[in-house]
């Protein structure tokens, strides 16, 4: 090690948000680790509390602070360090990096920044520095004019010819990008891309090339190679977030692959990257023309990809080469753990993006330069046919494979063709089935036919087994040639049996047969490079491409599964991961065999040395039951990975699995409404009135029993997915459709809707019915708002001390009732001191990394243990009474979909969060806020505050900004009623009032003179939404901070009014005690 580094700080990502995800918790875990290797001291700064590499034991020290370079410098400061790691964080710590640089900050204090330099790293974000260094060497990039101004802007358009693509320079995942065909398009597009930067970048579009990505890694002797080589399924003009994607390349020649490959290795030379990078080409495959798109000198959600595709970890890598070590002093030389040459695939991956589009109103399906997934799932097997079925089952949104999902209807397939949404696949299904050709699908879709012709293979393998009508007549070669293709025993049951309904009796069925006839999925393992004991590294997948297993198999009565969380999603992302890992570390601890089961790429717990036995796979119940046959575990742990697993545990339990914890049929009676519902009555214990709903005329005596406001969803879900609030008939008439469509085989469930009522959470665990440790925390808002986007305070600051006696005692009830061991959480509503319940789950929640964090008792280390029948620390009373406090808030992604209403509401949209401590709630909240992005106005705040409640709400507020001599603007009602209470408020109009007015909000907002806007939408009247929308959308789009809750707003007004940026402490989680 030629570096002579005492301490190093690592700047994490902060919340998880679209185009930016879990992929850095893995990267900067690993780079924490490969510093503790090295002796190293490490401080991580990283406000996201959900994180693996922000627990105990990672990093010697971890700061939840906002990753801004405000807070870094005061952490320089205080720490001292002699290194610092930028590449790790995404493109926040990039950013911040950056700018730290720039203003001589890192000079002053003398820090190093190890790995690519600052300078290769603007090389590679400015893109006209990026453009002039391509020139030199000289390599192709898109003919494009970085403009600063909208003239310039319309003037380069011409220059190129429409259609053009236009994206902000220093910007993450294609934000502000589109391509546009005219020039009134264009303005509209340009004028959004200058709210996210001042410099943009006008260029020629290349839509429909082939788009081929390397991850290129070297080191200080340059020495230099690809690691991976990936393809996108769909053409540029789909932004590489958006794309299934297949590694290695399939539709090009090997000449096409080494000619790229050696254009990487000479581009990564001359910009001088040390360390990890990502490069993007745009390929003719006909005319062998290339263009080099970007490149990334950081890791990126691809470079996630690739080391979980090769078993290459490179951001270990990546760490070692920035603290000076070489390539041939990585793993052992000559042997296959060596990181000096790059690894060799005999399989197949696939990776394919998870949306949550249905979740918000008015955003447009349409895929395209702007990313807007916010998870993805990697299949590996030994066929296109086989990765891409097993794919498209793991995303986890009710796919069965490519084919066989009867729910899904076109109305316009051509359409959906040339112009995708986030179901175009599927739309490649119902094409092929109707019969069109593979060239006339390319001609529409830009897709290269070797893809296509491989799909037309499933369609015409499902064509073939809907010609059997029984499983005795199907030849055990079809059967084989079946799965091969990568059907499931679903699939199966249900093309040859011509089941619809009680299809687990039919997949049982096919199962049956199949292991009759000796057809069995191969186990086989990949390498991994630079692990200290390569053959105890089990990195394993499942096929039926080949035959035999990798790995011996023998029955040990100390192992245990654990079932991961699958795809990202909204609802569900990191916290399951936390959890998922500190389950398998707890049993590896205890002496167990670990086993996992997950298919996240960007996940800690895919990583190779996470636990003992790693199956990259299906979570589904053919291959959780596959892996258990071999494995013939001593326990299944479900209650850590989310609502996936959990929706397993009945199923497993009648087929006799010894699921550890609490029994499925507990489960079963929290999940399912009309038994918890009961039980809750027999124990006296209070809920909201609701009712199961089959017909329209029971819905209308409940209404008029109970009045609306409404409460309506489906059972068995998560995240709300189908709620909705009805606040009158109309309403009630429309969402019932949608809420019937989600789940067929269950009822509809009505409740009341309570206002006004504080929403509390309950985090427990317990051992045979008795609570060991719990945590109660308050939401800021309302209930209305969905606890996954509430904002979390704990421990619960302003709850009635009788309040929270209540809770306990019926925590207590129901935890003997269910008779629970392990993991629950339950969500309590709170009014003038009645409480009720809402909801239990019985496995750990998404508050459960926070609570632990704060509290400082590892909740799933004890849930772990009592699962498994080993001792546990009991905690004394006094450890529940803590000097601090926590913040938990939300990140929400909606600049990055268009079109989008940011309002919260009973449906979940959130797509990651941060937790933040402070000695008192005002610091622990301030923190918590800047780390989501708000900004603390230093002037200008615009009110429009909707129904009366929430005007009185915000008064006190805005008394306090008045007197500290902010300036304030209100729409009319607003103004009048601040008027009235002698706060100096000036009237705006509404966007449809006076347009063309100086003072017309909209106006303002595009000149930037408001810092904060506070909009409270009123009621659900069509006027009201059209104007409340334009504005809150325009503030997203001019990316100025927007609050829509009241008791939120004026939470962190009271916050910045009372204390200032400079009095938040730097103090890091070790310090507080």
């Amino acid at each position: 090690m030629k570096k002579d580094l005492k301490k190093v700080l690592v700047l994490g990502s902060g919340a998880l948000k679209i185009g930016q995800a879990g992929e850095f918790d893995y990267s900067g875990s690993q780079a924490l680790k490969a510093l503790r290797e090295e002796g190293i001291h490490s401080v991580l700064i990283n406000p996201n509390i959900a994180t693996i590499q922000t627990t105990e034991g990672i990093a010697d020290k971890v700061y939840f602070l906002p990753v801004t370079p405000y807070f870094v410098e005061r952490i320089i400061e205080k720490e001292r360090p002699d290194g610092i790691l930028l590449a790790f964080g995404g493109q926040t710590a990039l950013n911040c990096g950056t700018t730290l640089y720039k203003e001589g900050i890192l000079d002053k204090y003398q820090v190093q920044v190890l790995g690519t330099s600052v300078e290769a790293i603007m090389n590679t974000e400015d893109r006209e520095r990026f453009v002039g260094e391509l020139n030199k060497i000289p390599m192709k990039t898109p003919r494009s004019h970085a403009v600063e101004s909208m003239e310039e802007a319309i003037k380069a358009a011409h220059d190129l010819g429409f259609p053009v693509m236009i994206r902000s320079a220093y910007a993450l995942g294609g934000q502000g990008s589109g391509i546009s065909q005219h020039e009134e398009q264009f303005e509209e597009l340009a004028e959004s891309a200058f709210t996210f930067s001042n410099q943009i970048l006008v260029e020629e579009s290349l839509k429909g090339w082939k788009e081929i990505e390397f991850e290129v890694i070297r080191d200080a002797n340059d020495h230099c190679f690809t690691v991976a080589s990936m393809e996108n399924f769909d053409p540029l003009g789909i932004h590489t977030g958006e794309s299934i994607v297949v590694a290695p390349t399939c539709s090009l020649t090997p000449e096409q692959v080494k000619l790229l490959q050696e254009l990487s290795i000479r581009c990564v030379r001359h910009l001088n990257i040390v360390g990890e990078c990502n490069i993007q080409f745009a390929f003719h495959a006909e005319t062998n023309d290339y263009r080099v798109i970007e490149v990334n000198a950081r890791l990126s959600r691809s470079s996630a990809l690739a080391s979980k595709a090769t078993g290459y970890p490179l951001a270990f890598v990546a760490a070692k080469i920035a603290l000076g070590y070489t390539l041939d002093q990585i793993g052992e030389m000559d042997t296959p753990n060596s990181a000096y040459t790059p690894p060799q695939l005999d399989y197949l991956i696939c990776k394919i993006p998870r949306w949550d589009l249905t979740k918000f109103a008015g955003v447009s399906r349409k895929i395209g330069s702007s990313m807007k997934s916010v998870g993805e799932i990697m299949s590996i097997g030994h066929s296109f046919e086989e990765v891409i079925q097993k794919g498209l089952r793991m995303i986890g949104q009710g796919m069965h494979g490519f084919v066989g999902n009867e729910h899904i209807r076109f109305e316009n397939l051509d359409e959906e063709l040339t112009n995708p949404t986030d179901l175009r696949i599927f739309g490649l299904a119902a094409a092929l089935e109707a019969g069109y050709t593979v060239r006339h699908i390319c001609e529409l879709t830009k897709i290269d036919p070797w893809f296509i012709e491989r799909l037309k293979n499933i369609v015409d393998y499902k064509i073939k087994l809907s010609s059997y009508h029984s499983l005795d007549e199907l030849p055990a070669e079809a059967l084989k040639q079946a799965k091969t293709l990568g059907f499931s025993d679903f699939q199966i049951a249900r093309f040859v049996l011509k089941l619809k309904e009680n299809m687990e009796s039919g997949n049982l069925k096919v199962r049956a047969r199949r292991k009759e006839l000796g057809i069995l999925p191969a186990v086989k393992r990949i390498n991994t490079v630079a692990s200290e004991h390569p053959e105890l590294t089990n990195y394993l997948y499942m096929t039926y491409g080949t035959a035999g297993y990798d790995v011996n198999y023998y029955k040990n009565i100390r192992s245990v599964v654990v079932l991961g969380s699958g795809a990202y999603r909204i609802g569900s992302s990191v916290e399951f991961d936390w959890c998922s890992v500190n389950a398998t570390n707890t049993a590896r601890k205890l002496g167990y065999k670990t086993i996992m089961i997950n298919y996240n790429p960007e996940t800690v717990s895919t990583d190779y040395d996470m636990c003992d036995r790693l199956y990259f796979d299906e979570l589904s119940f053919e291959r959780v039951m596959d892996v258990i046959d071999l494995e013939e575990p001593s326990g299944v742990i479900v209650s850590v990975g989310g609502q996936i697993p959990n929706n397993l545990a009945m199923k497993l339990y009648r087929q006799s699995v010894p699921v550890v914890g609490t029994s499925p049929v507990s489960i079963d009676r929290a999940e399912n409404r009309n038994k918890f519902s009961a039980m809750l009555d027999q124990l006296g214990i209070d809920q909201p009135a609701w009712q199961e709903l089959t017909s329209m005329k029971e819905m209308e005596e409940f209404v008029a029993r109970v009045g609306y406001p409404v409460l309506v969803r489906p059972s068995y879900v998560l995240s709300g997915a189908a709620m909705n609030v009805c606040y009158n008939e109309e309403q009630l008439k429309e969402y019932l459709q949608l809420a019937v469509e989600v789940s067929k085989e269950f009822p509809v469930v009505v409740s009341q809707f309570m206002q006004e009522t504080k929403e509390l959470e309950f985090d427990g665990v317990a051992q045979n019915g008795e609570i060991v440790e719990y945590a109660v925390s308050e939401h800021i808002e309302f209930a209305g708002v969905h606890s996954g986007d509430a904002t979390l305070v704990f421990p619960a600051q302003k709850v009635y001390f009788a309040t929270t006696r209540q809770i306990k005692r019926i925590s207590r009830q129901i935890a003997k009732e269910l008779n629970i061991s392990g993991p629950f959480n339950i969500q309590y509503l709170a009014k003038n001191n009645e409480v009720k319940v809402i909801e239990c789950n019985l496995r750990a929640s998404r508050s459960f990394p926070f609570v632990s964090k704060i509290l400082k008792r590892n909740f799933i280390e004890t849930a772990t243990r009592i699962m498994l029948n080993a001792p546990y620390e009991k905690p004394d009373k006094s450890e529940f009474d803590i000097d601090w406090i926590g913040v938990k808030a939300s990140q929400f992604s909606f600049a990055r979909l268009h079109n989008a209403d940011p309002v919260l509401g009973v449906d979940m949209s959130s797509t990651g969060e941060v937790g933040c401590m402070g000695d008192d709630f005002n610091e622990a909240l301030l923190n918590a806020l800047i780390s989501v992005g708000l900004r603390i106005p230093k002037k200008t705040i615009m009110f429009s505050s909707g129904p009366a409640k929430s005007k009185v709400d915000l008064l006190e507020a805005s008394q306090m900004l008045a007197e500290r001599g902010y300036e304030i603007y209100a729409t009319k009602g607003t103004a009048k009623f601040l008027q009235a209470h002698e706060v100096n408020a000036k009237e705006v109009y509404w966007p449809d009032e006076c347009p063309d007015a100086e003072e017309n909000v909209m106006k303002m907002i595009a000149e930037h003179r408001f810092e904060l806007i506070v909009n409270i939408p009123k009621n659900q009247t069509k006027r009201e939404l059209t104007n409340g929308y334009k504005i809150r959308r325009a503030a997203i789009d001019h990316n100025i901070s927007l609050m829509t809750n009241a008791r939120l707003a004026s939470a962190f007004i009271n916050a910045f009014c009372t204390m200032g940026v400079e009095d938040i402490q730097i103090k890091s989680w070790q310090e507080y005690k």
